[in-house]
C-alpha cells in the first residue's frame, strides 16, 4: 500500500493538513540522539485538532501505525517505538497545536495545546503581564510544555512535579467507535456552561480517575492541558553549598533531607551533582579528539576541577517567598550547612560585587574569561529556578560530539547535530549509604563501559530522590553506540536488583520490560480495550509487540 498517495486521496482538501512523504518524514522526524535515523512511512502535521479523528479512523480502516509527537524533541528517551508489524508507520506532527488559553489569569490557570513550548509559554505570560511562572525543564525552550507533563517529567520551580500540576486534559482515543469524539472528565461532560471552568479547577473529577492513563502510554493522543502555574515570589535566592571534602557527602544528604522536610513549600527541589557533571559544565572535553573517546581520569578530573576551584560535590536549590520568610530560610540554611562547605547566595553582597565586576573589558585575561563563563551559568540557573526557559543544560549532550560544539547563541539541536544520548534515570531511596553505594555503583559500572559517568541527584521531596545520570557519547563510532546501549542495559538490570528502580525508560529499554507482572497484563487489557486495532504508538509502555 503507497501510504502517501492513499493519504493524499483522503486529505488533500484539509487545510488543516500537511503531509510528507517517507524521505522528508525520515529527515524531518527520524533524528534520535541514541540511534540511525527511525523509519518512516510518511508523516501527518495537524493544524487543527478536529482533523485527529479523521486520522485515527482512516489508521484503524486501512491499519497503520501512528506515532504522535508534540515537538519530537525528547532528547536520550525517544518518542518512536520500531513497530514490527507489517504494516505502514506514520508520524503525527501535533506541533501545529500551538493555542494558549487564558483559563484564569486571576488563580494562574492556563490551558495550552501540545505545540506550545516553554518559550511560547514564557513569551505569553511576559506579553500578557502574568505573575506566574512557566514550569521549567532542563531540555530547554523549544520543547513542548504539554508533552514533559505527559511524561512525568519535573523541573525546579514550585511545582516541581508537572503532572501533578495538571488539572485538567482532553484528548481523544483510538477505539474506532471513540475516536470520533473527544475525550474530557465526567465533570467537563456535567458541566453546561461554556466555560468548563470547574473541570479545569478540580484535578480528580468525578468517577474512574481516567487522566493519569494518558501519561508515559499509548493510550490515546492529548489534544490540550489545563495547568496550575506557581506565582512568581515577592522574594527569591538560590542557594549554593560547596562541599570540598568527599567524606562529607552522607551528610550533605541528611542536610538535604532534614531541609526538604522543615522548609517544604518554601525551598524547590535540589539538586545535588558530583565533580564530574560540574567539569562537564564548565570545562571543554580535553579527550574530544582522541579516537576513541575515552573518559576522564580522576587526574583529569581532579586537575580540571583544581583549575574552576569545583568542589567533590555542589547542592543547588532555591528559596521562594515573602522577604522575612526568605531571610528566615537563608539563616537556617547558613547554620546547618556550615560544617559541609562553603555556602553561597544569589542575592549576596559577594555575588553582586562579583557580576558587577564581570561588565568590565577585562576578557583578555584567561582567569577573568572563567569568572565571567561561571557567573553567567549561574545567571542562567537563576532564571531557570524563576520560570525563564534557557539552554543552559543544553550543551551537555555535546560533550562527546568532535564535529560540533555548542553555541548557546543558536537554538541548540542535540539530534540534528548527532549528539549521543540516553539517560538512566532511577529513583533510591533517600539513605545516605544507600546514595553512597549507588555512587559506587554508577562510577564502577560506566567506566567499565568506557563512559564518563556524570552524576546529579534530584531530591523532589525529603523521602524522594532522582538520579539523572546521562549517558553522553560519541554517535559516529558504532561501537560507543553499542557500549552505551550495553551500559544502559546493565546500569538497569543491576540497578533494579539493588533496588535502584527506573520511573522513566528510553523507547529502546520498554521493549525488555518484564510484562508477565501482573501490573503490565493489566495495561495490556486496558490497551486491548481502548485501541483493539493496536494503532496507536505500538510498543510504547505496553505490553504488546513492537
Amino acid at each position: 500500500m503507497d501510504i502517501h498517495q492513499t493519504l493524499k486521496a483522503h486529505f488533500d482538501s484539509h487545510d488543516d493538513i500537511t503531509l510528507l512523504p517517507a524521505s522528508h518524514a525520515i529527515d524531518a522526524y527520524g533524528g534520535t540522539t541514541f540511534s540511525d535515523k527511525q523509519l518512516l512511512t510518511g508523516a501527518i502535521k495537524v493544524h487543527h485538532k478536529r482533523v485527529i479523528p479523521l486520522v485515527l479512523s482512516l489508521a484503524n480502516s486501512l491499519n497503520f501505525a501512528v506515532h504522535p509527537v508534540s515537538s519530537n524533541k525528547n532528547w536520550g528517551y525517544g518518542s518512536i517505538t520500531r513497530d514490527s508489524a507489517d504494516r505502514p508507520v506514520v508520524l503525527l506532527d501535533l506541533s501545529g497545536l500551538c493555542k494558549i488559553s487564558p483559563t484564569s489569569k486571576e488563580l494562574g490557570l492556563i490551558t495550552v495545546e501540545p505545540g506550545v513550548t516553554q518559550q511560547m509559554l514564557y513569551d505569553y505570560l511576559q506579553e500578557n503581564e502574568w505573575p506566574h511562572m512557566v514550569p521549567v525543564t532542563g531540555a530547554g525552550p523549544t520543547c513542548s510544555a504539554l508533552s514533559n507533563a505527559l511524561e512525568r517529567g519535573y523541573g525546579i520551580t514550585p511545582h516541581t512535579d508537572h503532572f501533578y500540576a495538571c488539572t485538567a486534559l482532553k484528548g481523544f482515543l483510538p477505539h474506532p467507535n471513540l475516536c470520533e469524539q473527544e475525550y474530557a472528565s465526567a465533570v467537563s461532560a456535567l458541566d453546561k456552561t461554556s466555560e468548563d471552568f470547574i473541570d479545569k479547577t478540580f484535578k480528580w473529577g468525578l468517577g474512574p480517575y481516567i487522566d493519569g492513563l494518558f501519561t508515559q502510554s499509548n493510550l490515546g493522543i492529548v489534544t490540550e492541558m489545563t495547568v496550575r502555574l506557581a506565582r512568581k515570589p515577592n522574594a527569591f535566592s538560590a542557594f549554593y553549598i560547596q562541599i570540598f571534602d568527599g567524606d562529607n557527602f552522607e551528610d550533605s544528604v541528611n542536610f538535604i533531607r532534614t531541609l526538604l522536610e522543615s522548609q517544604s513549600g518554601l525551598v524547590g527541589s535540589i539538586n545535588l551533582m558530583d565533580k564530574r557533571r560540574l567539569v562537564s559544565m564548565t570545562c571543554q572535553n580535553p579527550n574530544m579528539h582522541d579516537t576513541p573517546i575515552m573518559p576522564l581520569t580522576d587526574e583529569q578530573v581532579n586537575s580540571l576541577a583544581a583549575s574552576k576551584r569545583l568542589p567533590e560535590w555542589m547542592i543547588v536549590g532555591s528559596i521562594y517567598g515573602d522577604q522575612p520568610v526568605v531571610n528566615y530560610v537563608k539563616k537556617y540554611i547558613k547554620h546547618h550547612a556550615r560544617p559541609l562547605g562553603k555556602v553561597l547566595f544569589s542575592d549576596s553582597l559577594l555575588l553582586k560585587f562579583a557580576r558587577r565586576f564581570a561588565t568590565l573589558p577585562l576578557d583578555f585575561l584567561p582567569a577573568f574569561k572563567d569568572i565571567k563563563t561561571q557567573l553567567s551559568s549561574l545567571q542562567e540557573g537563576v532564571e531557570i529556578m524563576l520560570g525563564k526557559p534557557n539552554q543552559v543544560a543544553l550543551p551537555l549532550p555535546y560533550w562527546r560530539n568532535p564535529t560540533k560544539q555548542p553555541d548557546k547563541s543558536n537554538l541548540l539541536h542535540p539530534a540534528d547535530d548527532e549528539c549521543g544520548l540516553l539517560w538512566y534515570a532511577p529513583l533510591i531511596a533517600m539513605n545516605p549509604k544507600t546514595l553512597s553505594g549507588f555512587v559506587e555503583f554508577v562510577r564502577r559500572t560506566m567506566l567499565a563501559y568506557d563512559l564518563d559517568p556524570f552524576i546529579t541527584f534530584t531530591n523532589l521531596k525529603h523521602d524522594c530522590i532522582d538520579s539523572t545520570v546521562p549517558l553522553v557519547f560519541d554517535k559516529r563510532d558504532p561501537v560507543q553506540v553499542e557500549k552505551a546501549h550495553a551500559c544502559l542495559r546493565a546500569l538497569i538490570d543491576e540497578g533494579c536488583e539493588q533496588g535502584f528502580v527506573p520511573y522513566r525508560l528510553p523507547v529502546t529499554e520498554q521493549a525488555r520490560l518484564d510484562k508477565q507482572t501482573p501490573f503490565w497484563q493489566s495495561v495490556d487489557v486496558i490497551k486491548k480495550a481502548v485501541d483493539p486495532n493496536n494503532i496507536l504508538s505500538p510498543g510504547k509502555y505496553d505490553a504488546s509487540e513492537a
